[in-house]
Protein backbone atom coordinates (compact mmCIF):
# COMPACT_ATOMS: atom_id res chain seq x y z
CA UNK A 1 0.00 0.00 0.00
CA UNK A 2 0.94 3.91 -0.57
CA UNK A 3 1.31 6.33 1.96
CA UNK A 4 -1.69 8.03 0.93
CA UNK A 5 -3.67 4.92 3.24
CA UNK A 6 -6.27 5.81 5.15
CA UNK A 7 -5.14 3.54 8.66
CA UNK A 8 -3.62 5.44 11.23
CA UNK A 9 0.26 5.24 11.21
CA UNK A 10 1.84 2.65 13.36
CA UNK A 11 -1.20 0.68 13.80
CA UNK A 12 -1.69 -2.58 11.91
CA UNK A 13 -5.36 -3.17 11.92
CA UNK A 14 -5.97 -7.92 11.99
CA UNK A 15 -8.18 -8.61 9.01
CA UNK A 16 -11.24 -9.57 9.95
CA UNK A 17 -12.50 -13.15 9.68
CA UNK A 18 -15.42 -14.07 6.90
CA UNK A 19 -17.41 -14.92 9.74
CA UNK A 20 -17.56 -11.78 11.58
CA UNK A 21 -18.42 -9.92 8.12
CA UNK A 22 -20.70 -12.43 7.46
CA UNK A 23 -22.46 -11.81 11.22
CA UNK A 24 -21.81 -7.99 10.59
CA UNK A 25 -24.13 -8.02 7.20
CA UNK A 26 -26.68 -10.70 8.57
CA UNK A 27 -27.31 -8.52 11.71
CA UNK A 28 -27.05 -5.14 10.64
CA UNK A 29 -24.01 -2.81 10.45
CA UNK A 30 -26.04 -0.65 13.11
CA UNK A 31 -26.28 -3.64 15.91
CA UNK A 32 -22.59 -5.38 14.85
CA UNK A 33 -19.98 -3.15 13.36
CA UNK A 34 -17.86 -4.71 11.37
CA UNK A 35 -14.87 -5.23 12.99
CA UNK A 36 -11.42 -3.15 12.54
CA UNK A 37 -13.47 -0.57 11.30
CA UNK A 38 -11.49 2.21 9.38
CA UNK A 39 -12.28 6.00 11.21
CA UNK A 40 -14.97 8.07 9.34
CA UNK A 41 -15.92 5.35 6.93
CA UNK A 42 -19.51 4.97 7.03
CA UNK A 43 -20.27 1.10 8.45
CA UNK A 44 -21.85 -0.38 5.22
CA UNK A 45 -19.11 0.34 2.95
CA UNK A 46 -16.70 -0.16 5.71
CA UNK A 47 -18.17 -3.65 5.29
CA UNK A 48 -18.47 -4.45 2.15
CA UNK A 49 -14.73 -3.05 1.53
CA UNK A 50 -12.95 -5.45 3.55
CA UNK A 51 -15.36 -8.44 2.26
CA UNK A 52 -13.81 -7.31 -0.81
CA UNK A 53 -10.08 -7.38 0.53
CA UNK A 54 -11.03 -10.80 2.67
CA UNK A 55 -12.01 -12.10 -0.62
CA UNK A 56 -9.19 -11.20 -2.48
CA UNK A 57 -7.09 -12.66 -0.14
CA UNK A 58 -8.74 -15.81 0.16
CA UNK A 59 -8.17 -16.66 -4.13
CA UNK A 60 -4.98 -15.45 -3.81
CA UNK A 61 -4.22 -17.87 -1.24
CA UNK A 62 -5.60 -20.79 -3.75
CA UNK A 63 -2.55 -22.49 -6.02
CA UNK A 64 -3.64 -23.52 -9.47
CA UNK A 65 -5.53 -26.84 -10.17
CA UNK A 66 -4.96 -29.16 -13.06
CA UNK A 67 -7.51 -28.96 -15.36
CA UNK A 68 -10.48 -31.49 -15.17
CA UNK A 69 -10.59 -34.09 -17.52
CA UNK A 70 -13.29 -33.11 -19.71
CA UNK A 71 -16.26 -35.68 -20.12
CA UNK A 72 -16.85 -38.02 -23.36
CA UNK A 73 -19.61 -36.64 -25.67
CA UNK A 74 -23.07 -37.82 -24.47
CA UNK A 75 -23.69 -40.95 -26.52
CA UNK A 76 -26.32 -40.86 -29.55
CA UNK A 77 -29.44 -41.46 -29.76
CA UNK A 78 -30.78 -42.97 -32.64
CA UNK A 79 -34.57 -43.31 -32.27
CA UNK A 80 -36.94 -40.74 -34.05
CA UNK A 81 -37.54 -37.31 -32.36
CA UNK A 82 -40.82 -36.54 -31.11
CA UNK A 83 -43.25 -35.13 -33.30
CA UNK A 84 -43.07 -31.19 -32.36
CA UNK A 85 -46.71 -30.70 -30.71
CA UNK A 86 -46.10 -34.07 -28.53
CA UNK A 87 -42.84 -32.41 -27.70
CA UNK A 88 -44.54 -29.49 -26.12
CA UNK A 89 -47.69 -31.45 -24.56
CA UNK A 90 -44.38 -33.21 -22.81
CA UNK A 91 -42.74 -29.70 -21.44
CA UNK A 92 -46.46 -29.14 -20.27
CA UNK A 93 -47.03 -32.37 -18.83
CA UNK A 94 -43.26 -32.09 -16.71
CA UNK A 95 -43.86 -28.41 -15.99
CA UNK A 96 -47.20 -29.43 -13.82
CA UNK A 97 -44.80 -30.57 -11.21
CA UNK A 98 -47.32 -30.01 -8.48
CA UNK A 99 -50.08 -32.36 -10.11
CA UNK A 100 -52.87 -30.20 -9.43
CA UNK A 101 -54.00 -32.63 -6.46
CA UNK A 102 -53.15 -31.17 -3.61
CA UNK A 103 -55.57 -31.45 -0.28
CA UNK A 104 -59.59 -30.74 -0.56
CA UNK A 105 -61.40 -30.34 -3.97
CA UNK A 106 -58.80 -31.41 -7.05
CA UNK A 107 -61.53 -28.74 -9.22
CA UNK A 108 -62.19 -29.79 -12.91
CA UNK A 109 -59.15 -29.39 -14.69
CA UNK A 110 -57.25 -32.57 -15.73
CA UNK A 111 -54.29 -33.88 -13.34
CA UNK A 112 -51.59 -33.36 -15.66
CA UNK A 113 -48.77 -35.28 -13.45
CA UNK A 114 -51.35 -38.10 -13.60
CA UNK A 115 -51.36 -38.44 -17.62
CA UNK A 116 -47.53 -38.50 -17.31
CA UNK A 117 -47.02 -42.45 -16.66
CA UNK A 118 -49.72 -42.66 -19.74
CA UNK A 119 -47.76 -40.42 -22.39
CA UNK A 120 -44.75 -42.16 -21.39
CA UNK A 121 -45.92 -45.54 -22.16
CA UNK A 122 -47.63 -44.31 -25.60
CA UNK A 123 -44.10 -42.67 -26.49
CA UNK A 124 -41.79 -45.75 -25.27
CA UNK A 125 -44.49 -47.80 -27.59
CA UNK A 126 -43.87 -45.30 -30.38
CA UNK A 127 -40.20 -45.72 -29.82
CA UNK A 128 -39.22 -42.13 -30.10
CA UNK A 129 -36.60 -40.39 -28.78
CA UNK A 130 -36.64 -38.35 -25.65
CA UNK A 131 -35.66 -34.42 -26.18
CA UNK A 132 -32.65 -33.40 -24.98
CA UNK A 133 -33.83 -30.24 -23.37
CA UNK A 134 -36.14 -32.42 -21.18
CA UNK A 135 -34.06 -34.74 -20.22
CA UNK A 136 -33.20 -32.78 -16.34
CA UNK A 137 -37.11 -32.41 -15.99
CA UNK A 138 -37.42 -35.89 -17.01
CA UNK A 139 -34.93 -37.27 -14.65
CA UNK A 140 -36.06 -34.68 -11.88
CA UNK A 141 -39.21 -35.83 -12.20
CA UNK A 142 -38.43 -39.78 -11.82
CA UNK A 143 -36.23 -38.84 -8.71
CA UNK A 144 -39.77 -38.01 -6.74
CA UNK A 145 -41.62 -40.48 -8.20
CA UNK A 146 -40.35 -44.08 -8.24
CA UNK A 147 -43.02 -45.40 -10.25
CA UNK A 148 -41.98 -42.95 -13.14
CA UNK A 149 -38.46 -44.28 -13.61
CA UNK A 150 -38.81 -47.44 -15.73
CA UNK A 151 -40.72 -45.81 -18.20
CA UNK A 152 -38.44 -42.25 -18.12
CA UNK A 153 -35.47 -44.18 -18.20
CA UNK A 154 -36.25 -45.94 -21.30
CA UNK A 155 -37.36 -43.26 -22.76
CA UNK A 156 -34.63 -40.81 -22.02
CA UNK A 157 -31.95 -43.49 -23.30
CA UNK A 158 -28.43 -43.94 -22.77
CA UNK A 159 -28.17 -39.72 -22.50
CA UNK A 160 -30.22 -40.08 -19.28
CA UNK A 161 -27.15 -42.20 -17.88
CA UNK A 162 -24.54 -40.33 -19.18
CA UNK A 163 -26.42 -37.40 -17.22
CA UNK A 164 -26.86 -39.31 -14.05
CA UNK A 165 -22.80 -39.52 -14.34
CA UNK A 166 -22.02 -35.71 -13.80
CA UNK A 167 -25.19 -35.14 -11.38
CA UNK A 168 -25.46 -36.84 -8.18
CA UNK A 169 -28.96 -36.04 -7.78
CA UNK A 170 -29.84 -38.61 -10.34
CA UNK A 171 -27.84 -41.61 -9.75
CA UNK A 172 -30.92 -43.70 -8.84
CA UNK A 173 -30.85 -43.83 -12.60
CA UNK A 174 -27.33 -45.60 -12.70
CA UNK A 175 -28.97 -48.16 -9.55
CA UNK A 176 -32.41 -48.79 -11.73
CA UNK A 177 -30.20 -49.46 -14.81
CA UNK A 178 -29.28 -53.28 -15.55
CA UNK A 179 -25.55 -53.32 -14.16
CA UNK A 180 -25.07 -50.24 -12.94
CA UNK A 181 -25.57 -48.22 -16.11
CA UNK A 182 -22.50 -50.64 -17.57
CA UNK A 183 -22.74 -52.07 -21.29
CA UNK A 184 -23.26 -55.54 -20.82
CA UNK A 185 -21.18 -58.02 -23.39
CA UNK A 186 -22.84 -59.49 -26.25
CA UNK A 187 -24.22 -63.02 -24.96
CA UNK A 188 -21.98 -64.45 -28.03
CA UNK A 189 -19.01 -63.25 -26.43
CA UNK A 190 -17.95 -66.03 -24.28
CA UNK A 191 -14.43 -64.30 -22.82
CA UNK A 192 -15.75 -61.27 -22.02
CA UNK A 193 -19.40 -62.76 -20.57
CA UNK A 194 -17.20 -65.25 -18.09
CA UNK A 195 -14.87 -62.33 -16.70
CA UNK A 196 -17.80 -59.67 -16.16
CA UNK A 197 -19.48 -63.11 -13.77
CA UNK A 198 -16.51 -63.84 -12.43
CA UNK A 199 -15.27 -60.16 -11.65
CA UNK A 200 -18.10 -57.90 -11.98
CA UNK A 201 -19.95 -56.01 -9.27
CA UNK A 202 -23.19 -57.66 -7.91
CA UNK A 203 -25.79 -55.59 -9.43
CA UNK A 204 -23.61 -56.24 -12.88
CA UNK A 205 -24.31 -60.13 -12.54
CA UNK A 206 -27.63 -59.72 -11.39
CA UNK A 207 -28.19 -57.70 -14.51
CA UNK A 208 -25.56 -60.09 -16.74
CA UNK A 209 -27.49 -63.50 -15.45
CA UNK A 210 -31.41 -61.40 -16.30
CA UNK A 211 -29.85 -60.43 -19.62
CA UNK A 212 -28.45 -64.24 -20.48
CA UNK A 213 -32.10 -65.56 -19.60
CA UNK A 214 -34.22 -63.54 -21.39
CA UNK A 215 -31.79 -64.52 -24.72
CA UNK A 216 -30.78 -68.12 -24.12
CA UNK A 217 -32.29 -69.29 -20.71
CA UNK A 218 -29.58 -72.84 -20.19
CA UNK A 219 -26.20 -70.82 -20.60
CA UNK A 220 -27.55 -68.48 -17.48
CA UNK A 221 -28.23 -71.68 -15.46
CA UNK A 222 -24.69 -73.28 -16.57
CA UNK A 223 -23.29 -69.86 -15.79
CA UNK A 224 -25.02 -69.50 -12.23
CA UNK A 225 -24.36 -73.55 -11.57
CA UNK A 226 -20.76 -73.33 -12.12
CA UNK A 227 -20.23 -70.93 -9.36
CA UNK A 228 -23.28 -72.10 -6.88
CA UNK A 229 -21.42 -73.19 -4.14
CA UNK A 230 -19.00 -69.94 -3.59
CA UNK A 231 -22.03 -67.51 -3.59
CA UNK A 232 -22.65 -65.33 -0.50
CA UNK A 233 -26.99 -66.69 0.47
CA UNK A 234 -28.45 -63.27 0.09
CA UNK A 235 -26.52 -63.64 -3.85
CA UNK A 236 -27.59 -66.69 -4.52
CA UNK A 237 -31.33 -65.66 -3.36
CA UNK A 238 -31.91 -62.72 -6.29
CA UNK A 239 -29.66 -65.43 -8.84
CA UNK A 240 -32.09 -67.98 -8.26
CA UNK A 241 -35.01 -65.10 -9.05
CA UNK A 242 -33.61 -64.26 -12.41
CA UNK A 243 -34.43 -68.05 -13.06
CA UNK A 244 -38.50 -67.22 -12.95
CA UNK A 245 -37.70 -65.75 -16.94
CA UNK A 246 -37.51 -68.93 -19.09
CA UNK A 247 -38.64 -71.23 -16.14
CA UNK A 248 -38.60 -74.68 -17.85
CA UNK A 249 -38.24 -78.25 -17.21
CA UNK A 250 -34.54 -78.23 -17.91
CA UNK A 251 -34.31 -75.94 -14.36
CA UNK A 252 -35.26 -78.87 -12.55
CA UNK A 253 -32.15 -80.92 -11.60
CA UNK A 254 -30.52 -77.26 -10.36
CA UNK A 255 -33.47 -76.63 -8.71
CA UNK A 256 -33.77 -79.90 -6.85
CA UNK A 257 -30.40 -79.38 -5.59
CA UNK A 258 -31.19 -76.21 -4.34
CA UNK A 259 -33.95 -76.92 -1.97
CA UNK A 260 -31.18 -78.60 0.29
CA UNK A 261 -29.68 -75.29 0.33
CA UNK A 262 -28.52 -74.21 3.91
CA UNK A 263 -30.35 -71.02 3.44
CA UNK A 264 -34.08 -71.02 3.77
CA UNK A 265 -35.24 -68.46 1.65
CA UNK A 266 -33.16 -70.17 -1.28
CA UNK A 267 -35.19 -73.66 -0.49
CA UNK A 268 -38.37 -71.76 0.00
CA UNK A 269 -37.54 -69.82 -3.48
CA UNK A 270 -36.77 -73.07 -5.15
CA UNK A 271 -39.63 -74.93 -4.13
CA UNK A 272 -41.85 -72.36 -5.44
CA UNK A 273 -40.34 -72.37 -9.16
CA UNK A 274 -40.33 -76.05 -8.80
CA UNK A 275 -44.17 -76.15 -7.63
CA UNK A 276 -44.78 -73.70 -11.13
CA UNK A 277 -43.84 -76.54 -13.19
CA UNK A 278 -46.46 -79.26 -13.13
CA UNK A 279 -44.10 -82.02 -14.25
CA UNK A 280 -41.34 -81.94 -11.65
CA UNK A 281 -40.99 -84.15 -9.01
CA UNK A 282 -41.59 -81.92 -6.28
CA UNK A 283 -45.09 -81.13 -7.62
CA UNK A 284 -46.21 -84.69 -8.09
CA UNK A 285 -44.53 -85.02 -4.04
CA UNK A 286 -47.04 -82.22 -3.17
CA UNK A 287 -49.62 -83.62 -4.75
CA UNK A 288 -49.47 -87.10 -3.46
CA UNK A 289 -49.42 -85.01 0.44
CA UNK A 290 -52.64 -82.95 -0.53
CA UNK A 291 -54.29 -85.40 -1.85
CA UNK A 292 -54.28 -87.27 1.10
CA UNK A 293 -55.82 -84.72 2.75
CA UNK A 294 -58.27 -84.21 0.59
CA UNK A 295 -61.42 -86.06 -0.32
CA UNK A 296 -64.96 -86.65 -1.43
CA UNK A 297 -67.53 -88.33 0.96
CA UNK A 298 -70.46 -90.00 -0.78
CA UNK A 299 -72.25 -91.67 2.88
CA UNK A 300 -74.23 -88.27 2.76
CA UNK A 301 -77.38 -87.22 1.30
CA UNK A 302 -74.96 -85.41 -1.53
CA UNK A 303 -71.24 -85.46 -2.23
CA UNK A 304 -69.05 -83.62 0.25
CA UNK A 305 -65.49 -82.65 0.54
CA UNK A 306 -63.65 -83.73 3.55
CA UNK A 307 -60.59 -82.72 4.73
CA UNK A 308 -58.20 -83.98 7.22
CA UNK A 309 -55.06 -81.77 7.59
CA UNK A 310 -51.63 -83.32 7.88
CA UNK A 311 -50.60 -84.13 11.53
CA UNK A 312 -47.25 -82.91 11.40
CA UNK A 313 -44.87 -81.23 9.31
CA UNK A 314 -41.53 -83.77 8.60
CA UNK A 315 -38.20 -83.03 7.06
CA UNK A 316 -39.51 -83.89 3.50
CA UNK A 317 -42.29 -80.98 3.97
CA UNK A 318 -39.23 -78.64 5.12
CA UNK A 319 -37.00 -79.59 2.69
CA UNK A 320 -40.17 -79.11 -0.05
CA UNK A 321 -40.40 -75.56 0.95
CA UNK A 322 -43.20 -76.11 3.57
CA UNK A 323 -42.33 -73.42 6.54
CA UNK A 324 -42.89 -75.56 9.51
CA UNK A 325 -44.18 -72.54 12.00
CA UNK A 326 -47.33 -70.56 11.34
CA UNK A 327 -47.30 -67.08 11.65
CA UNK A 328 -48.95 -65.81 14.50
CA UNK A 329 -52.86 -66.47 14.57
CA UNK A 330 -52.93 -69.44 11.86
CA UNK A 331 -52.86 -73.15 13.61
CA UNK A 332 -50.15 -75.43 12.74
CA UNK A 333 -52.34 -78.13 10.42
CA UNK A 334 -54.55 -75.60 8.65
CA UNK A 335 -51.04 -73.49 7.52
CA UNK A 336 -49.23 -76.79 6.58
CA UNK A 337 -52.46 -77.82 4.29
CA UNK A 338 -52.46 -74.60 2.83
CA UNK A 339 -49.02 -74.75 1.38
CA UNK A 340 -49.48 -78.56 0.22
CA UNK A 341 -53.04 -77.47 -1.99
CA UNK A 342 -51.18 -74.42 -3.15
CA UNK A 343 -48.01 -76.55 -4.36
CA UNK A 344 -49.87 -79.12 -6.09
CA UNK A 345 -50.67 -79.30 -9.55
CA UNK A 346 -54.34 -78.44 -10.46
CA UNK A 347 -54.81 -80.86 -12.78
CA UNK A 348 -54.14 -83.20 -9.52
CA UNK A 349 -57.81 -82.94 -8.54
CA UNK A 350 -60.56 -83.78 -11.27
CA UNK A 351 -59.10 -87.26 -11.08
CA UNK A 352 -59.16 -87.21 -6.93
CA UNK A 353 -62.40 -85.61 -6.58
CA UNK A 354 -64.55 -88.02 -8.98
CA UNK A 355 -63.94 -86.75 -12.52
CA UNK A 356 -64.96 -83.67 -11.43
CA UNK A 357 -64.61 -80.19 -13.57
CA UNK A 358 -63.05 -76.96 -11.91
CA UNK A 359 -66.24 -75.61 -11.83
CA UNK A 360 -67.99 -79.01 -9.97
CA UNK A 361 -65.26 -79.22 -7.55
CA UNK A 362 -65.36 -75.33 -6.35
CA UNK A 363 -69.42 -76.40 -6.25
CA UNK A 364 -69.14 -78.78 -3.79
CA UNK A 365 -69.75 -78.09 -0.07
CA UNK A 366 -66.84 -79.09 2.36
CA UNK A 367 -67.23 -80.07 5.30
CA UNK A 368 -66.43 -79.02 9.14
CA UNK A 369 -65.59 -75.17 7.99
CA UNK A 370 -62.49 -76.09 6.15
CA UNK A 371 -64.17 -74.16 2.61
CA UNK A 372 -62.23 -70.87 3.17
CA UNK A 373 -58.62 -72.46 4.05
CA UNK A 374 -59.16 -75.40 0.33
CA UNK A 375 -60.43 -72.25 -1.83
CA UNK A 376 -57.59 -69.64 -0.81
CA UNK A 377 -55.44 -72.61 -1.28
CA UNK A 378 -56.70 -73.44 -4.63
CA UNK A 379 -56.78 -69.71 -5.51
CA UNK A 380 -52.80 -69.50 -4.50
CA UNK A 381 -52.25 -72.38 -6.87
CA UNK A 382 -54.40 -70.97 -10.01
CA UNK A 383 -52.47 -67.90 -9.62
CA UNK A 384 -48.74 -69.51 -9.45
CA UNK A 385 -49.98 -71.73 -12.19
CA UNK A 386 -52.16 -69.52 -14.41
CA UNK A 387 -54.54 -71.56 -14.99
CA UNK A 388 -57.72 -69.47 -16.31
CA UNK A 389 -60.05 -72.43 -15.75
CA UNK A 390 -59.29 -72.80 -12.21
CA UNK A 391 -59.58 -69.19 -12.11
CA UNK A 392 -62.65 -68.93 -13.91
CA UNK A 393 -64.15 -71.27 -11.66
CA UNK A 394 -63.01 -69.81 -8.14
CA UNK A 395 -64.17 -66.26 -9.67
CA UNK A 396 -67.68 -67.54 -10.58
CA UNK A 397 -70.27 -65.65 -11.90
CA UNK A 398 -70.16 -61.77 -11.48
CA UNK A 399 -73.75 -61.84 -10.61
CA UNK A 400 -73.73 -63.97 -7.35
CA UNK A 401 -74.19 -63.01 -3.84
CA UNK A 402 -70.98 -64.27 -2.74
CA UNK A 403 -68.93 -62.63 -5.34
CA UNK A 404 -69.23 -59.27 -3.65
CA UNK A 405 -68.22 -60.90 -0.42
CA UNK A 406 -67.23 -61.60 2.24
CA UNK A 407 -67.77 -65.83 0.78
CA UNK A 408 -64.60 -68.01 0.62
CA UNK A 409 -62.56 -66.08 -1.99
CA UNK A 410 -61.79 -62.66 -0.71
CA UNK A 411 -61.91 -59.60 -3.52
CA UNK A 412 -58.34 -59.48 -3.15
CA UNK A 413 -58.11 -62.66 -4.21
CA UNK A 414 -60.48 -62.29 -7.19
CA UNK A 415 -58.45 -59.52 -8.37
CA UNK A 416 -55.20 -61.80 -8.63
CA UNK A 417 -57.58 -64.74 -10.25
CA UNK A 418 -58.79 -62.26 -13.03
CA UNK A 419 -54.91 -61.79 -13.91
CA UNK A 420 -55.15 -64.88 -15.12
CA UNK A 421 -58.09 -64.67 -17.70
CA UNK A 422 -57.61 -62.82 -21.15
CA UNK A 423 -58.14 -58.81 -20.98
CA UNK A 424 -61.79 -58.99 -22.74
CA UNK A 425 -63.00 -61.74 -20.63
CA UNK A 426 -61.42 -60.01 -17.33
CA UNK A 427 -63.18 -56.59 -18.44
CA UNK A 428 -66.72 -58.52 -19.02
CA UNK A 429 -66.00 -60.07 -15.33
CA UNK A 430 -65.93 -56.61 -13.70
CA UNK A 431 -68.45 -55.09 -15.75
CA UNK A 432 -71.04 -57.76 -14.48
CA UNK A 433 -69.37 -57.64 -11.24
CA UNK A 434 -70.39 -53.21 -11.10
CA UNK A 435 -73.60 -54.22 -12.47
CA UNK A 436 -74.98 -56.11 -9.60
CA UNK A 437 -72.89 -54.95 -6.90
CA UNK A 438 -72.15 -51.40 -7.63
CA UNK A 439 -68.42 -49.47 -7.35
CA UNK A 440 -67.93 -49.48 -3.63
CA UNK A 441 -66.43 -52.45 -3.51
CA UNK A 442 -64.83 -52.67 -7.64
CA UNK A 443 -61.52 -50.39 -7.38
CA UNK A 444 -59.27 -53.56 -6.54
CA UNK A 445 -60.98 -55.31 -9.36
CA UNK A 446 -60.72 -52.11 -11.58
CA UNK A 447 -56.82 -52.16 -11.00
CA UNK A 448 -56.33 -55.45 -13.12
CA UNK A 449 -58.02 -54.60 -16.10
CA UNK A 450 -56.40 -53.61 -18.82
CA UNK A 451 -56.06 -50.13 -20.44
CA UNK A 452 -58.44 -48.49 -22.03
CA UNK A 453 -60.95 -50.34 -20.50
CA UNK A 454 -63.17 -52.27 -22.80
CA UNK A 455 -66.38 -50.48 -23.84
CA UNK A 456 -68.73 -53.31 -21.55
CA UNK A 457 -66.45 -52.44 -18.21
CA UNK A 458 -66.58 -47.89 -19.79
CA UNK A 459 -70.20 -47.80 -19.60
CA UNK A 460 -70.42 -50.25 -16.81
CA UNK A 461 -68.47 -47.82 -14.81
CA UNK A 462 -70.03 -44.59 -16.26
CA UNK A 463 -73.50 -45.93 -15.62
CA UNK A 464 -72.46 -46.84 -11.58
CA UNK A 465 -70.90 -43.38 -11.11
CA UNK A 466 -74.25 -41.69 -12.52
CA UNK A 467 -76.64 -43.84 -10.81
CA UNK A 468 -74.73 -43.10 -7.60
CA UNK A 469 -74.91 -39.12 -8.34
CA UNK A 470 -78.64 -39.53 -9.11
CA UNK A 471 -79.29 -41.43 -5.52
CA UNK A 472 -77.19 -38.50 -3.89
CA UNK A 473 -74.44 -40.80 -2.49
CA UNK A 474 -71.45 -39.41 -0.72
CA UNK A 475 -69.47 -38.36 -3.62
CA UNK A 476 -66.13 -38.35 -2.28
CA UNK A 477 -65.95 -41.90 -1.57
CA UNK A 478 -65.84 -42.48 -5.45
CA UNK A 479 -62.71 -40.44 -5.71
CA UNK A 480 -60.59 -43.43 -6.52
CA UNK A 481 -62.93 -44.67 -9.05
CA UNK A 482 -63.18 -41.70 -10.70
CA UNK A 483 -59.33 -40.95 -10.71
CA UNK A 484 -58.71 -44.50 -12.49
CA UNK A 485 -61.84 -43.51 -14.85
CA UNK A 486 -59.51 -40.54 -15.84
CA UNK A 487 -56.34 -42.98 -16.61
CA UNK A 488 -58.37 -45.96 -18.13
CA UNK A 489 -61.21 -44.85 -19.71
CA UNK A 490 -61.40 -45.32 -23.73
CA UNK A 491 -61.21 -41.24 -24.61
CA UNK A 492 -64.02 -41.94 -27.55
CA UNK A 493 -66.75 -42.10 -24.62
CA UNK A 494 -66.27 -38.87 -23.26
CA UNK A 495 -69.52 -37.72 -25.90
CA UNK A 496 -71.13 -39.96 -23.90
CA UNK A 497 -70.53 -37.80 -20.64
CA UNK A 498 -71.49 -34.39 -21.78
CA UNK A 499 -74.98 -35.15 -20.52
CA UNK A 500 -73.76 -35.82 -16.61
CA UNK A 501 -71.87 -32.01 -16.95
CA UNK A 502 -74.95 -30.35 -15.81
CA UNK A 503 -74.98 -29.60 -11.59
CA UNK A 504 -78.25 -32.00 -10.43
CA UNK A 505 -80.70 -31.14 -8.37
CA UNK A 506 -80.36 -32.06 -4.79
CA UNK A 507 -82.01 -34.57 -3.16
CA UNK A 508 -83.05 -33.76 0.52
CA UNK A 509 -81.08 -36.39 1.77
CA UNK A 510 -77.65 -35.95 -0.89
CA UNK A 511 -74.69 -34.80 0.83
CA UNK A 512 -74.71 -30.78 0.71
CA UNK A 513 -72.70 -29.53 -2.12
CA UNK A 514 -72.83 -33.00 -3.75
CA UNK A 515 -74.37 -31.92 -6.85
CA UNK A 516 -71.20 -29.41 -7.62
CA UNK A 517 -69.06 -32.31 -6.91
CA UNK A 518 -70.27 -34.54 -9.06
CA UNK A 519 -70.83 -32.13 -11.88
CA UNK A 520 -66.87 -30.62 -11.37
CA UNK A 521 -65.89 -34.03 -11.41
CA UNK A 522 -67.21 -35.21 -14.36
CA UNK A 523 -66.54 -32.28 -16.46
CA UNK A 524 -62.71 -33.15 -14.87
CA UNK A 525 -63.41 -36.45 -16.37
CA UNK A 526 -64.46 -34.91 -19.72
CA UNK A 527 -61.63 -32.83 -19.87
CA UNK A 528 -59.19 -35.65 -19.52
CA UNK A 529 -60.45 -37.99 -21.91
CA UNK A 530 -60.58 -35.91 -24.34
CA UNK A 531 -56.80 -34.50 -23.63
CA UNK A 532 -56.04 -38.19 -23.38
CA UNK A 533 -57.05 -38.24 -27.10
CA UNK A 534 -55.45 -35.26 -28.26
CA UNK A 535 -52.11 -36.66 -26.68
CA UNK A 536 -52.54 -39.30 -28.73
CA UNK A 537 -53.07 -38.06 -32.00
CA UNK A 538 -50.00 -36.25 -31.07
CA UNK A 539 -47.49 -38.92 -30.61
CA UNK A 540 -48.91 -40.46 -33.79
CA UNK A 541 -47.58 -37.56 -35.89
CA UNK A 542 -50.75 -36.66 -37.33
CA UNK A 543 -52.92 -33.91 -36.91
CA UNK A 544 -56.68 -33.78 -36.10
CA UNK A 545 -57.88 -33.65 -39.64
CA UNK A 546 -55.38 -36.96 -40.17
CA UNK A 547 -52.86 -35.09 -41.80
CA UNK A 548 -49.34 -36.10 -40.61
CA UNK A 549 -47.63 -33.56 -39.38
CA UNK A 550 -43.72 -35.10 -40.12
CA UNK A 551 -41.60 -37.04 -42.46
CA UNK A 552 -42.63 -40.74 -42.59
CA UNK A 553 -39.72 -42.28 -41.66
CA UNK A 554 -39.80 -40.69 -38.37
CA UNK A 555 -43.25 -41.93 -36.93
CA UNK A 556 -44.43 -45.43 -36.08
Amino acid sequence: MNGSSTEPTGQALAPPSWEDLVTSALLGTDRRPPAAAVPGREAPVALLDAAAVVTLRRRAGLRPASAAQRPEPAPEDTRPALPAAAARRLALLLADRSGGGGGGRRGSSPDLMELLPQWLAAANAHGYAAPPQALPALLDAARGRTDLRPAVLEFAGPRALWLARLNSDWRFALRSAPGGGAALPDSEDGEAVQRLWQEGLFAERVALLSALRARTPAPARELLTATWATERAEDRLMFLDALRTGLSAEDEPFLEQALGDRSRNVRATAAELLSALPGSALAARMAVRATACVAVDRTGDSPTIVVEAPPECDRGMERDGVAARPPAGRGERSWWLGQLVEAAPLGTWPGRLGGRTPEQIVALPVADGWQGELHAAWCRAAVRQRDAAWSRALLGIPSAPEAGGPGAVSLAERAKLLAALEDGERAEWVAGFIATHGLSEAFQLLGVCGVPWAAPLGRAVVDALNIARDAGSYPWSFSGVMGLAERCLDPAEAARLDGLLAIPDEREDASPGAGGYWAEAFQRLVSTLRLRAAMATELSGTSPSGVRTQPPEAAV
